[in-house]
Order: C-alpha cells, then structure tokens, then sequence
C-alpha cells in the first residue's frame, strides 16, 4: 500500500473584508497568500472575494496553495462568496463558521480587520486561555495596527482579569516574513 502524502499545514487567516486606508495592508495580505503557497501550506479563511479576504486567497491561489474557504449563506452575496477555492463550505451561521475554520487549521494568522476579526481573535484566545488549544496565535502588525490590542492584553492583565501568561498566547510578528518563520518554526518545534 503506497504511503500517503501528508495534509499540507493549514493556516486559518482572520483578515477585514475591506482594504482599510493603507495600501501596506493590501500588501501584507497578497504576500501572506504568496508566502503560503510558497511554502505549500493551505489557506483556511472566510471566502470572501473582497477586502484583504479576497486579496489573501488570491494570492495564494496565483501561487498555487490550496484554499479553503467557509462561509455563512446569508454573506454569500455580500462577501461575493470565492467559489473557485479548493474547497468551498457554506455554513448556516457565523458561529458555525467560525468553528469549521478553527477545526480545519493548524495555526491562526490575523492580519488587519475589523469587528469580525477583533471576535476572530478574541474567541480562540479565550479558547486559548483555557487550554482547549495549543494552536499558535500570531498578529501581524502592520504599521502598529494591533498595538491597541496589545496594549489592551496587557491591560487586561495589570488590571486583575487575567494571568501574565494570557500574553504568551499572542506572538506579535512586524511583518508577513517575521509570522511566516514563526509558524514555520513552531512546525519543526524551534518555537
């Protein structure tokens, strides 16, 4: 019986449906997709076709990764719902959603986005937090965009709500290369 290959390393991206006001958003999204492919890790993310979604998951398909992309039907038309990925799930709600993506990932790489993202984030940390994964967390801070959060974390922590060690959960990467090598580190146990 031949061997099998193994899954490639799927990395669920939390990311805006809309470009933001800074075009180096836009750029760390197409470099995260490119960078992936590079590497031959899967896309996991909303399946959206606009926004830094859409930007994320064509640029990796230009460079060949495999995409995977999970959405709720009621955003089918104002997400412009990205059929062409590999795969290609439509779920009921956004919790449901939300799960499928986690469940499907090996690593959470958030770049810039807004409320959907902040509850991305904020619910695997908390799963995180309370040791139903391991899964690394990586925020790539473009421009100082999640310096707020992170300022956010640590109040949280001065402030009583939750231990020093909530902060461990969060690697907090410059640029797309520095959250790239991260993940790959934490693949080959270097992280």
């Amino acid at each position: 019986m031949p061997a099998t290959a193994p899954a490639p390393v799927s990395i669920c991206v939390y990311c805006g449906s809309r470009d933001g006001n800074d075009p180096a958003y836009a750029n760390a999204a197409e470099a995260l997709g490119t960078a992936m492919a590079a590497r031959g890790w899967r896309l996991v993310y909303g399946a959206g076709d606009i926004g830094l979604m859409g930007r994320v998951a064509r640029a990796a398909q230009a460079a060949g990764a495999e995409t995977f992309g999970v959405i709720p039907g009621h955003l089918l038309d104002l997400e412009v719902g990205k059929r062409d990925v590999t795969r290609f799930v439509v779920t009921e709600t956004m919790h449901e959603r939300k799960k499928v993506m986690f469940m499907n990932a090996d690593a959470v790489i958030v770049l810039p986005g807004g409320a959907g993202s902040l509850d991305e984030l904020f619910e695997v940390l908390t799963w995180r937090q309370l040791g139903l994964h391991a899964k690394p967390i990586v925020l790539v801070n473009v421009g100082g965009y999640w310096d707020p959060v992170v300022a956010m974390v640590e109040h949280v922590i001065d402030q009583g709500f939750a231990a020093p060690s909530l902060r461990d959960f969060l690697t907090v990467a410059g640029d797309v290369p520095e959250a790239v090598a991260h993940i790959a580190a934490w693949r080959t146990g270097g992280a």
